[in-house]
């Protein structure tokens, strides 16, 4: 049987006065005056007969019944909204800032944007590159890697890989053991990524050659740039093994050994939530861009999890 719902304003009113603990701020998100608001939420509460917000001296408290109406309300607001922008878009074009480290962005986002673009061409990207996880510069989607513990955003997995080393292929050891091997690939030194170093740690450690004999030619906070030092004689350096391919096939670099190295880092995607909502484009291009990649990644037959 057909459930009668609430007014859709009474509904909207409740999620605003709750995302903001305010009637008087919800009021002012909705162009409507605070008595309108409070009135609307005591409406859905006479409709519901239960009471969703404690009112305080200063501000609003959900109560249990409250806290635990609001995701759905909230979840069914948002998909209207993703499914509203999507198909019609805002009557305007959108701008949407998306960061992700140079590779990521030359290796996966750019080759696949004229997909995307074809499905919501209201929505303009704006691609961003960085390094480090902590920049000051505000953006929509932020693509990081690491272990997915940022407390202020909506953080979504898209995929984890092994790391893997690379090295030159006319500086192959002639022959042995996958210990020989390293041994021979790191004597002459190697390249080390920053915030990377226990990569090399564990490689030596697995195959029982002394770490702290380890030569470092030199340091780069770039997985890019890693691989062009490895590419032009600075040594082996050790990647997430999707960055590989371009130079596996076009730069004279090769995979010295059949395994990977398991880190504990994956690749995240990020955008904005509680007070401040990510936007229906964020959630249309995050969705997005979680399909495409698993897509083609398993196109490209590289391992996902």
């Amino acid at each position: 049987m057909a459930y009668a719902l609430p007014p859709l304003q009474w509904l909207r009113a409740f999620e605003a006065a709750a995302r903001l603990s305010s009637f008087s701020a919800a009021a002012e998100e909705l162009n409507l005056t605070p008595a309108a608001v409070s009135h609307q939420v005591r409406s859905l509460e006479r409709h519901l007969r239960g009471q969703l917000f404690k009112r305080l001296p200063r501000g609003l408290q959900l109560t249990t019944v409250g806290r635990a109406y609001l995701p759905g309300v909230t979840r069914a607001f948002d998909e209207l909204a993703i499914s509203t922008v999507g198909m019609f878009g805002r009557g305007q074009h959108t701008h949407l800032a998306v960061r992700a480290s140079v590779l990521f962005a030359t290796t996966w986002i750019a080759p696949l944007l004229p997909k995307f673009h074809a499905l919501f061409p209201h929505i303009k990207i704006r691609l961003l590159a960085a390094v480090w996880a902590d920049r000051s510069t505000s953006v929509d989607v932020d693509i990081r890697f690491g272990d997915g513990q940022w407390s202020d955003f909506d953080v979504r997995p898209l995929w984890h890989e092994d790391s893997v080393v690379v090295a030159r292929q006319e500086n192959a050891p002639p022959g042995g053991g996958d210990r020989e091997r390293l041994a021979a690939l790191t004597r002459g030194g190697v390249v080390q990524i920053m915030g990377c170093e226990d990569r090399w740690t564990r490689m030596l450690r697995r195959h029982d050659l002394d770490e702290t004999a380890l030569r470092v030619n030199t340091m780069t906070d770039s997985s890019l740039i890693a691989l062009e030092l490895t590419a032009v004689g600075f040594g082996p350096c050790i990647v997430q093994s999707s960055y590989t391919t371009h130079y596996l096939k076009e730069r004279g670099l090769y995979l010295p050994f059949a395994d990977g190295i398991d880190i504990p880092e994956s690749h995240f995607i990020l955008t904005a939530h509680a007070v401040e909502r990510t936007t229906p484009e964020a959630a249309i291009f995050r969705d997005w861009l979680i399909e495409a990649l698993r897509d083609a990644r398993g196109a490209a037959r590289l391992p996902a999890q």
